[in-house]
Order: structure tokens, then C-alpha cells, then sequence
């Protein structure tokens, strides 16, 4: 049951945000796509899945290399930006399917490359999905996560609060020491994090999201509360009269053992 309430709250809230968040600048510029395509190493020969590609701009930006692409994802309307868009470029190597991430469709070893971005922050158990995601890799395949952390446990909390305002679908911004447990108990051999940051302006940011009534004034209460303190984590400053922040990101590659 909890994993089907998560599942609608974030049909929901994916869904109000699905036009707003395929436009969104700093999700699609080159230096938030960046980072996962250096650390995926994806080549002309990969097969990749893209696991709750949202309106795929990882699924795109892999594609310009890799042989083909799927992009599954919990949220029709997330899937009709992406197929909206294949549509305008005319891009021949995508593919997308409706599917609940937790039970992917496929056989095992189907993908070479398996990815996901933004992601674990929304699932109440992750382990889950990496274990799903390391099934349909292939032997000596890479499997990548790559999404916003925590440094510390009151860092953390502070920060889920303050999300669980803008975004009620967030759960949990996880620790490293969590991501590597996630990964050891995947049965997947981790590099080191990679780690970048993506700066937003908080009032664009909460124009593309769904809060509900009166959330958003409190979140910018909170951001407000937060310049010079620094007990979200994400470095809130004023700038132009605006304030800013830098969601602290990092990428997680893990290799499937070929035996």
C-alpha cells in the first residue's frame, strides 16, 4: 500500500509539473546532462534504459552516442513531452513504455547501460529499484544513479522538510554511506562518486513545481531563514535581489561482475 501511495502522489504531482519541468533550463543545459554522460562512459554500441526518464532529457542526450535508447516511466504525461519531442527532432533510436519502476519489463541482461537521474529522492525503498535496474543490465554493464544527497543526518532532515514542501512526491535525500550500502547490497561494484551541483533561482523553481496551498511561501520563508546559516545544504544566497541555491548532486556508477 505505501509503495501505491507514493506511486499516485507522484503521478500527481508529475503530472501537474510534466509541461513546466521538459522546459526548465537547468535540467536540460549541458552542464546538468553533462556529468552522467561522462560517468555512463555510453559508446556507440550501448543499449541503454533510462529508468523514470521523466520527459528523457537523458534519454536524448544518450542517444546523440548510443545505439538505442528506452525511457520508461511511472507518469503518462512525462512520456507524452518525451514522445512530443522525438516527434519535433524526428529522432529515430528512442523508445518509451508506461511501467512502474519497481517491476521493469524486461529480461534479464537486456541493457548495457541502465541510468537514472533525480530519481531515489522519490522512492520510499530504492534498494528496490537498483536491484531491478542491476537485473536488466548485462554482465560487465554499468548501472548509474545520479540524484541530490545529504552530507549529514541534520543537514538531511532539514533539507527533506523544506522538499517535502515544494514537492509532497519527495521521501528521502540520501547519505553517501547510504548510496554505498545501496550499491554493495545491488551486487554492483561502485566507483567513486562523482559529484556537481545545480543552481537554480528558487521562484523558478517553484513556478515549475506543484506545492500545495501555501507551501510555497513557507519554503521561501525557510530559504530566507537559511542565508548565512547554511543548514539546508545547498548553499542559499541572495543574489539581485533573488535567492539562490545549488542542489548538491552526485553520480553513482556501479559495474555488474561478469561472472
Amino acid at each position: 500500500m505505501e509503495r501505491q501511495r507514493q506511486n499516485d502522489l507522484i503521478v500527481e504531482q508529475f503530472t501537474a509539473q510534466a509541461a513546466p519541468y521538459a522546459e526548465y533550463a537547468p535540467n536540460v543545459d549541458d552542464e546538468a546532462l553533462r556529468p552522467v554522460r561522462e560517468a555512463a562512459g555510453v559508446g556507440p554500441d550501448d543499449v541503454v534504459l533510462d529508468v523514470a526518464c521523466g520527459p528523457g532529457m537523458i534519454a536524448f542526450d544518450l542517444a546523440r552516442v548510443a545505439k538505442r535508447v528506452t525511457g520508461v516511466d511511472l507518469t503518462p504525461a512525462m512520456l507524452d513531452q518525451a514522445r512530443a519531442r522525438q516527434a519535433r527532432e524526428g529522432r529515430t533510436n528512442l523508445d518509451w513504455r508506461l511501467c512502474d519502476v519497481h517491476e521493469l519489463p524486461f529480461e534479464d541482461g537486456a541493457f548495457s547501460l541502465v541510468v537514472t537521474r533525480f530519481t531515489f529522492h522519490h522512492i520510499p525503498d530504492p534498494l528496490v529499484v537498483l536491484r531491478e535496474m542491476a537485473r536488466v543490465c548485462r554482465p560487465g554493464g554499468r548501472v548509474v544513479v545520479a540524484d541530490v544527497y545529504s552530507r549529514t543526518p541534520d543537514q538531511g532532515a532539514a533539507y527533506d522538510r523544506v522538499e517535502k514542501l515544494r514537492d509532497p512526491s519527495h521521501v528521502h535525500a540520501l547519505g553517501l554511506d547510504e548510496f554505498a550500502e545501496l550499491f554493495a547490497a545491488a551486487r554492483l561494484d561502485a566507483d567513486p562518486p562523482v559529484f556537481f551541483g545545480m543552481d537554480v533561482r528558487l521562484d523558478d523553481l517553484l513556478a515549475t513545481s506543484a506545492p500545495e496551498a501555501g507551501a510555497a511561501d513557507e519554503v521561501r520563508r525557510t530559504f530566507h531563514a537559511d542565508l548565512g546559516a547554511g543548514r539546508l545544504g545547498v548553499n542559499a544566497r541572495e543574489e539581485a535581489g533573488a535567492i539562490r541555491f545549488t542542489f548538491p548532486l552526485a553520480v553513482f556508477v556501479g559495474r555488474k561482475p561478469k561472472a
